[in-house]
């Protein structure tokens, strides 16, 4: 037993003699990581309070406790539910008490007890306790399994040099298998789970099993880490050989005047980084490599890859800008010398100039041009580059999956380098260029990440100043680029994304712009690019608006310029074999060029039959007809719909023919009211082969199903877009332009649409707009109305058809 007598600075020690009985309850002392074991000596520092008290006590009572090893460790209390249920009797045979209050005790294992209830938990935990003796079968396997503890534990003892040599000593003299096992097992760095688990086995044989297998694994694991220690350590030697070597040898070219490649290369580097005004973070950034580089051999695996890192950090136009034109005569002249038309963009180019000449601080919008292919999306782009005066890069989007792509590798990868927008920087060799982001509806995602989440901060202005590329892992400010991307749809960019630009949409043009379109860009680039002169390639506008409408059908000029340039190669072939141009190209000589006729107005042929009716679409590629067609048999009053169409225009089949069964005696008061009782109907839209959905086509379906029951044909230059209700209202749709524009293509000169719409003429070319005439509707019976022709003679099904009004104008425009 420990007494304690503190004069106030020293710290005496009493020792007196040990009681040897075990009490049926004694005090609870938990351990932190920490399992006791009996017939041991273990070490502890008591500071909780709780435990300075119950040893205190102890002290002054027979100075026995239990050690309890704790299942949670972080619990600085824990409860009795949060402690093992073995553990050792333990006898103070020495206890020191410090100036800060805690207490050094060592314990003196005694028997192993098991907790079997909890007589109180303050201000200690007590418990009644039972003691669990070992179970000892003497047999020679016993026998054999000492020894080959032992055995195994002298090779660790040799291993590692946290056991001490004594130790060896005092467990090859341990007779008795019991102490030998808490011996070893408490000398043993083994997790809490493992150390409680061999104390709570009472049959030495099947603990010494355990152990065993405990020791030869903690054998296995120091010989793997001796091996590991071996290599480091002939690599250090190897690597430090190496460095001597290199020192000598650079004293001995220095004393002899010869050059030092790899200095070489680092002092250019130094020199180039010097002469750019960098970032401070940078700079930092840039020394520290440099000073890495400088103590690495070339040899060095890293060395390659630091230098590339320097090298695109002195690539970057930190400090480099071009000086912007804000004349706005001028970049009007410049927009007017490259494109035809597109008068909404231009305004608005010119009206960011302005901004940038007023506030030169202030942050422009991210421009999304969207329209068709081959309407001069991209190279527009590069007008508006030459207009500011600022360098063009294009960075091509589609098909993008690798946000890596985007953002860059980290440089912990074989083979990393930045991202496209870094490159695109370099290429530029400014920090104020324009980019082209093409065809950024077309990104997609995979398992490798999401390009189109890492285009948030590239196209956001309030955080682009702060862009940070993997590979670089610096801070690049983007806040001065002027940033425009080109879509064919909006429908596949991710609304985030599409919240952070400006839309600014480019239809198709019209068949006149195509044709000044033609004349002033496309006929003189194809002879450039044929070896023509323009004189030896001149067409007339008959021969230009012959290729135009029989030879192309298209939103964009794309395929008109292969047209063009179809003719400027047979014009080049004449030339080369040494005959002259037969003056201008006109129409007859465009078609013998051309050969065949590619597109022909279908409306009049495919509308000459009661039950079809001409449709307008909106598609990425531009608008288009639609041909509507229904028919009638036999049958139990089902609808089949063909034509590969989306759930909506399957609704929207569905919803014309309830509005026309409901509205069969109006309609078609000559059938009788049972006749869907009897017939089944079949809606079919032509060119099955292309997915076609969407709303708009409600009011043209109903209008074939019309045409078909009364028998009157749908007037054949007539075209309409619209969705219809249940009740027969008119409800608005999009894309009104591009639906114009392929109306023209294809010869219609009357197009019914919603009344809604009506203020979306107004994006509509003048010119257009006069040769088309507008009907606007807001229900059913008006659409009937305009695009039915008058009752000629008896209905289809030898129904008979009542007297229909005759089409009459309703509000034209």
């Amino acid at each position: 037993m420990i007494d304690v007598v503190s004069d106030g600075s020293a710290v005496r020690e009493i020792e007196v003699g040990m009681a040897p009985a075990v009490p049926d309850a004694l005090p609870v002392l938990p351990l932190r990581e920490t399992v006791p074991f009996p017939e041991t000596l273990t070490p502890l520092a008591i500071g909780q309070e709780r435990s300075v008290q119950l040893v205190n006590d102890v002290l002054a009572g027979n100075r026995m406790l239990v050690m309890v090893a704790s299942r949670e460790p972080d619990v600085e209390e824990p409860s009795p539910e949060q402690l093992y249920d073995m553990g050792v009797v333990g006898v103070i045979a020495r206890m020191l008490k410090v100036p800060d209050g805690t207490l050094r005790v060592l314990v003196q294992g005694g028997q192993r007890v098991r907790i079997d209830g909890w007589v109180r938990e303050q201000p200690y935990l007590v418990a009644s306790i039972s003691q669990q003796p070992d179970v000892v079968e003497e047999s020679p396997e016993l026998t054999a399994l000492m020894r080959n503890v032992q055995q195994t534990f002298s090779q660790i003892v040799e291993a590692v040099p946290y056991l001490p040599e004594e130790l060896q000593i005092a467990v090859a003299n341990v007779e008795d298998p019991g102490s030998l096992s808490h011996l070893i097992s408490g000398s043993l760095r083994l997790p809490t789970e493992e150390k409680q688990g061999l104390l709570a086995e009472t049959n030495v044989a099947r603990r010494l099993r355990r152990l065993t297998e405990l020791l030869a694994r903690e054998l296995e694991v120091i010989s793997i880490g001796s091996q590991i220690q071996s290599q480091v350590q002939s690599d250090m030697d190897r690597t430090q050989r190496e460095f001597i070597l290199r020192q000598q040898l650079k004293a001995i070219q220095e004393e002899l005047g010869e050059f030092d490649e790899s200095a070489a290369e680092a002092n250019e580097l130094r020199e180039q980084l010097a002469a750019i005004e960098l970032p401070e973070e940078v700079r930092k950034q840039a020394d520290r490599e440099l000073g890495r580089l400088e103590n690495l051999p070339p040899a060095a695996a890293e060395h390659g890859v630091i230098r590339s890192y320097l090298e695109w950090i002195a690539s970057l136009p930190w400090d480099k800008a071009t000086a912007d034109d804000l004349e706005l005569d001028h970049a009007r002249e410049v927009l007017d010398e490259d494109h035809y038309g597109l008068t909404q963009v231009k305004e608005r180019i010119l009206e960011f100039l302005a901004v940038r000449k007023l506030n030169p601080q202030a942050r422009g919008s991210i421009l999304c041009f969207v329209g068709p292919p081959g309407v001069g999306k991209t190279s527009l782009g590069k007008s508006i580059a030459r207009a500011l005066g600022r360098r063009f890069e294009r960075i091509s989007a589609g098909g993008v999956r690798d946000e890596a792509e985007i953002r860059g590798h980290r440089r912990t990868y074989i083979g990393a380098m930045p991202g496209t927008i870094i490159r695109a920087l370099r290429d530029a060799g400014s920090n104020n260029p324009l980019f082209m982001i093409d065809e950024i509806d077309k990104m997609g995602s995979d398992f490798r990440g999401d390009p189109a989440s890492a285009m948030l901060e590239v196209l956001d202005p309030e955080q682009n100043e702060n862009f940070r590329d993997h590979y670089l892992d610096l801070q690049f400010d983007l806040s001065r680029v002027m940033f425009i991307t080109t879509a064919n749809t909006l429908d596949t960019i991710p609304g985030p994304l599409r919240d952070r630009m400006e839309t600014i949409e480019i239809a198709g043009y019209t068949a006149d712009e195509k044709l000044q379109i033609a004349k002033r860009y496309l006929v003189p680039r194809q002879a450039e690019r044929n070896g023509l002169k323009r004189s030896q390639l001149r067409i007339t506008d008959a021969a230009l608006r012959a290729v135009i409408g029989d030879y192309t059908r298209e939103a964009g000029v794309r395929e008109l310029e292969r047209q063009i340039g179809a003719i400027a190669r047979k014009v080049a072939r004449e030339v080369a074999e040494g005959g002259t141009p037969k003056g201008s190209i006109g129409e007859t000589r465009a078609r013998e060029l051309l050969g065949r006729q590619r597109y022909y107005a279908e409306t009049k042929r495919r509308t000459r039959l009661p039950g079809v009716a001409t449709g307008l679409a909106w598609t990425p590629v531009g608008g288009d007809v639609l041909f509507i067609e229904a028919q009638a048999f036999d049958g139990e009053g089902k609808l089949q719909i063909t034509g590969q169409l989306g759930e909506v225009m399957k609704e929207s089949a569905a919803a014309a023919l309830s509005y026309v069964r409901g509205h069969l005696s109006e309609l078609a008061p000559s059938l009788p009211a049972d006749w869907f009782s009897n017939h089944d109907i079949h809606i079919h839209v032509p060119a099955g082969a292309i997915p076609k959905d969407g709303p708009s086509a409600g009011i043209t379906m109903a209008t074939a199903l019309v045409s078909l029951l009364s028998g009157r044909h749908v007037r054949d230059d007539v075209a309409m877009t619209g969705e219809m209700t249940l009740t027969g209202q008119v409800l608005p749709i999009g894309g009104l332009k591009d639906k114009a524009l392929a109306a023209q293509r294809n010869g219609i000169t009357t197009i019914i649409a919603p009344e809604r719409n009506e203020p979306d003429t107004d994006d509509i070319p003048e010119h257009l707009r006069k040769r088309l005439t507008f009907r606007f509707v807001s229900e059913i019976g008006a659409v009937l109305e305009a695009a039915l022709e008058p009752i000629k003679a008896s209905g289809r099904n030898g129904s008979r058809v009542y007297a229909g009004a005759t089409p009459t104008e309703s509000n034209p425009r």
